[in-house]
């Protein structure tokens, strides 16, 4: 299956380029007290084990900032940082060796501070992200616009696009984003028309771990599905390594990203000869951070056995006796039940370390 995706500008975030064709990227926000140094150094690293691609940290204050640069110097990934209200912050951010920021220029203080901020950016070759979300529209546009609130989100976001691109700046990504699922589809839609920066995606305040995976599934799968966005981060008021598994799921899912492992099970019924649950989440746990790409099934009767997974590189069929393993519909040899997750994990290791 190939995709169109809509041609949008290429900006390099490090060395990672995002839009003009470049894979969808995966980002994700640490939640530590930026100025904790370790606590953060090591959230990062746990993000990049988990396969994020660019991460961003919150600045909100001097403190913070005096630790981006041993932030920097101790990881590896893109690192982006977020500001709001003073615009030291951010030019002491890319001074400190960040590769990118991510503001709202109406609450920067203004637009001279804007100016110094792009000076610094441009002088730096680090992108800006322009973050608008519905919450902080400016409220001339939202009177303007009435009912239309969408309308209002993509004005502001074009007004500021167009305000940095008159200062000279030429590396830009936009969000445009709300916690109403349609109202973000609609928004994206309608920016995409407009204008040919990156796209960052997601879903603002989509809620805890379960509604907040199905809010931000809808709509960035949507907009992706239909070849907009050029980056992504799916918002979770959860561990943000949970952040980059969904992601990866999701770029899986839509067929941008050839990684990981994907478990499929079936979802049990009273044919089901083993706890197909358990087994599945045991296996998916123990396989996070493999980035090869393999696809396991574990299915709990043979009616859902290897036929109907015959598409999985690896697989287990339940019944009475223990199960049957199986490779593309193909029977293997028979196991234990108290062998099955361990058998799982080995032969995902010699698949993926061969």
């Amino acid at each position: 299956m190939t995709h169109h995706r809509e041609q949008t500008r290429k900006v390099f975030v490090g060395g990672l380029p995002v839009g003009g064709g470049a894979p969808v990227s995966i980002q994700s926000m640490t939640n530590t007290r930026t100025h904790d140094v370790d606590a953060t150094v090591s959230q990062i690293l746990e993000l990049e084990g988990a396969g994020c691609e660019i991460v961003r940290v919150s600045v909100p204050d001097e403190d913070s900032l005096r630790g981006l640069p041993e932030i920097r110097k101790r990881t590896h990934t893109p690192l982006i940082a977020d500001i709001h209200f003073d615009h030291r912050l951010a030019i002491g951010s890319m001074e400190a060796g960040c590769d990118g920021i991510r503001i709202n220029p109406g609450n920067i203080g203004g637009k001279d501070k804007l100016k110094a901020v792009a000076k610094t950016a441009m002088e730096r070759k680090v992108p800006i992200r322009v973050g608008v979300n519905l919450g902080s529209v400016k409220q001339n546009l939202l009177q303007r616009f009435g009912d239309d609130r969408v309308a209002a989100l993509v004005e502001n976001a074009r007004e500021y696009v167009e305000m940095l691109e008159d200062m000279g700046v030429d590396a830009l990504k936009v969000s445009l984003k709300s916690s109403d699922v349609l109202e973000t589809i609609d928004a994206y839609r309608r920016f995409s028309r407009v204008s040919r920066w990156p796209l960052h995606l997601g879903v603002t305040e989509a809620g805890p771990l379960l509604s907040g995976l199905v809010r931000s599934s809808v709509g960035i799968g949507v907009l992706l599905a239909e070849g907009i966005g050029d980056t992504i981060r799916v918002s979770l008021s959860a561990d943000p390594v949970q952040e980059v598994f969904a992601g990866r799921i999701l770029l899986e899912c839509l067929g941008l990203k050839a990684e990981g492992v994907r478990v499929i099970s079936c979802p049990t019924c009273a044919r089901a000869c083993a706890d197909v649950a358990r087994i599945a989440s045991e296996v998916e746990d123990a396989v996070r951070t493999i980035r090869e790409h393999l696809v396991v099934a574990v299915m709990g009767c043979v009616v859902n056995g290897p036929g109907e997974a015959r598409i999985a590189d690896l697989g287990v069929a339940c019944d009475a006796k223990g199960a049957v393993l199986f490779s593309h519909g193909r029977k293997l040899r028979r196991i234990k039940t108290g062998e099955i997750v361990d058998t799982i994990l080995t032969e995902i290791y010699k698949e993926t370390h061969s």
